[in-house]
Formats: structure tokens, sequence, C-alpha cells
């Protein structure tokens, strides 16, 4: 009977949990109306608001990423209102069909899969509005389908500028991993979840509001019951939760958190971007293409284009050889590409490792030389100690 190996998550998500979450996450739960559970909320929301750089309210939601960006749209906006929505990418893609499930204008700016959106288009469509009858821009910063980051610095300043939009944003996979200074950027709503860069398990998604997106609310005529931010909020006055909790998720992101304070915003975003340029410099050694961009390249993902070899049947053999878990593609790009995922708590070693992986695989099926793998493991150990 063969060994059971530790399999290792190297996907946009779940991500690795590091020990100490582990052991925070399955203590005893405790009441979540008590006083410390209270306490466990107020340090958590303190250190979220550190995390999102930002004095506005951080609300936690038990629920997905995808929770947290359907509240931000239903809280803020009503019925029969103009929205433009990026698409360059699966997630994208979703925001379009939940724009129009509630019944909104949907304005879509696309990209082809693989590249950014521009920021010039949002741009022209918003200075063309005279009227201000554009009353969001909604849009996906890290596109983890096809590992590309979209300029939302650019883009959030000619938000700004329209006066009365506002800005929607999906940083499930960018928050933890690169810098969204949120009050510097003026973003009124930023979505994210526990998966992540959180590095916990799945279950809580967090939101930060603006004040402008809470006059917007006051507005709004979408149905909403447990998404109602404004439930959210009245009960983070005193510290508790509307509804029950995920009472041992909240334990895990409190020592999560308290980690990142430990390491800094500063030393997580330069390591997730050494582990970007230490994959996407090492693959193409490997006679592998990159299938983003070069200049947008996600720090939270690397997604790589297998030519002629089935990308399924390469992840598999992987999985089946190293115990490594890499993500496919999605929808069209299925078999086309495989991303290696550097989110969240990934070290350097992880890196090394799925390197080699990669590279012996690609040696028994007579893809490349072992100069070749050689040479790629040299190029990312060059990465990785640079300051």
């Amino acid at each position: 009977m063969a060994i059971q190996q530790k399999l290792s998550l190297m996907i946009p998500g779940p991500t690795p949990v590091p020990e100490k979450v582990l052991q925070a996450f399955s203590k005893h739960p405790i009441g979540h109306r008590s006083k410390e559970f209270q306490d466990l909320v107020e340090s958590t929301t303190k250190n979220l608001q550190w995390l999102h750089q930002t004095q506005n309210d951080v609300l936690t939601i038990t629920g997905s990423g995808t929770a947290a960006m359907e509240a931000g749209i239903i809280n803020t906006l009503s019925k029969g209102d103009k929205v433009i929505c990026g698409e360059n990418g699966k997630f994208g893609e979703r925001w379009v069909k939940v724009a129009k499930e509630f019944g909104l204008e949907v304005i879509k700016i696309d990209s082809e899969w693989g590249n950014p959106l521009d920021p010039e288009e949002f741009k022209r469509i918003l200075e063309e509005d005279k009227l201000k009858e554009i009353k969001a821009v909604i849009l996906t910063h890290s596109e983890t389908s096809t590992g590309v980051i979209n300029d939302l610095e650019t883009i959030s300043s000619y938000i700004r500028e329209h006066k009365t939009a506002l800005s929607i944003i999906d940083c499930v996979t960018s928050l933890g991993a690169c810098n969204v200074p949120v009050d510097k950027w003026q973003l009124d709503i930023v979505a994210s979840g526990s998966q992540k860069g959180y590095m916990i398990p799945p279950g809580l998604s967090f939101i930060s509001v603006s004040q402008k997106a809470w006059e917007a609310a006051e507005k709004s005529n979408l149905p909403k019951f447990y998404l109602n931010l404004k439930s959210y909020r009245k009960s983070l006055s005193s510290n508790s939760n509307p509804y029950t909790p995920a009472v041992n998720l909240v334990f895990a992101l409190d020592e999560s958190l308290k980690m990142m304070r430990e390491e800094g915003l500063d030393n997580i975003f330069l390591r997730h971007n050494k582990h970007k340029l230490a994959m996407s410099n090492a693959v193409k050694a490997l006679d592998l293409n990159l299938f983003a961009d070069e200049k947008y390249l996600s720090p939270a993902i690397t997604a790589i284009k297998t030519g002629e070899m089935d990308a399924e049947e390469f992840r598999k053999t992987i999985k089946n050889k190293f115990d490594i878990l890499l993500a496919g593609g999605q929808d069209q790009l299925k078999g086309e590409i495989f991303r290696v995922g550097h989110l969240g708590y990934v070290s350097d070693r992880d890196i090394i490792t799925v390197i080699s992986a990669i590279s012996n695989t690609l040696l028994d099926l007579g893809q490349i030389n072992t100069q070749q793998a050689g040479e790629a493991l040299l190029i990312a150990s060059k990465y990785l100690k640079s300051d």
C-alpha cells in the first residue's frame, strides 16, 4: 500500500492554510453573541481595515466572494440603472450575468481573454455620459481565469472624475497579494474571499463600503435580505453579526490577519511579486508560453499554454506523480492551458517544487532536455533571491 502523500494546492483557491491558522480553526466554538466573540470581531475588523488600507466599514459575510460582490451590487443600485461591466475572463463574465439578472442595463467593455481591459475605453464612455446616467463601474481586478491583472489604479481615477458612478470591484484574488489602497484610490465597494490571500478555508467574504456607497444604498430598490449590508453595518457597531456567523472561520481569520500584520504589507506584496516573476520566467525556459500579456501578469496565478499537449492530461500526470494540484483552463480554455497558483501561504520552496515537477514531467514526455530543466530552476532562483 502506497504511503499517503500530502496534496499541495497550487491553485488560485482554496489556497494552503498555515498550521497556526488550522489550529485556531479547530478550537471549540463559542457563542456568537458572547463578549468573547465581540472582542474577536473588534480585533478582526481593525485588522481588515489595515489590510484594505481604509477607514471605511469592512463587513464580514458568511458566504463566498460571489456573495460579497452580489451584495455590493444589490445594496447600491436599483432596477434599470445603467452600469459599465468590464469583461476579460470568467469572472468579469459572471458580473455581467449578475447585473443583468437584477435588471441593470449593462454597457460591456470587453477584451480578448489573456489581455487586460483598456482603461481608455472606460474613460471614453464615462466622459460621454454627460447626463450622469451611469451609476456604477463593475470589474475584476485580478482575473484568475486568464492570469491577467487589470489597471485598477487608472480605471478608478476615471471613475472618480465622473463623480456619480460607484466603483464596485472584485478584488478576490488581488487583496492580500498586491497593493489595493482603498482610500487612496477612493474605491467604493471592494469584495474579497477568505480562501485566497487571507490563507484560511472557504466560507467568509469581506466587503469594504465607502460613504458614497452608503449614500447610494439609501436609494437602492433591489431585493435583499440576508445580504442587506445595512443589517451588517448596524450589527458591526456593537461588534456583532446580524445572523449566525461561521465562528471557527473567524478564529482562523484572527490568526491569519495577525500573521499578515507581522509580515507587513510591503513584504506580502514583494513576496507575491517575486513568485510571479520566478514562475513566469522559469516556464519560458521550458518552451512553454504564457497565456497572458506579460506586462499584465497577476500576482496570484500564472496561466500557461501547452501547445499540442493536452493541458488536462498534463495536470493529471503532475497530480498523480507529485501530489501537486494545478488549475485547469475554464470554458474554451479547457485543455489549452493550465494555471499555477502562487497566492496566499506559498513559500519559495513551493515555487521551486512546482517548477521541478513541471520540468520533470516535460522531461519524461521528451518535450525538453536536462539543460532546460536546470536553466528553469536557475532563473527561478535568481528572482527568488531578489529584494
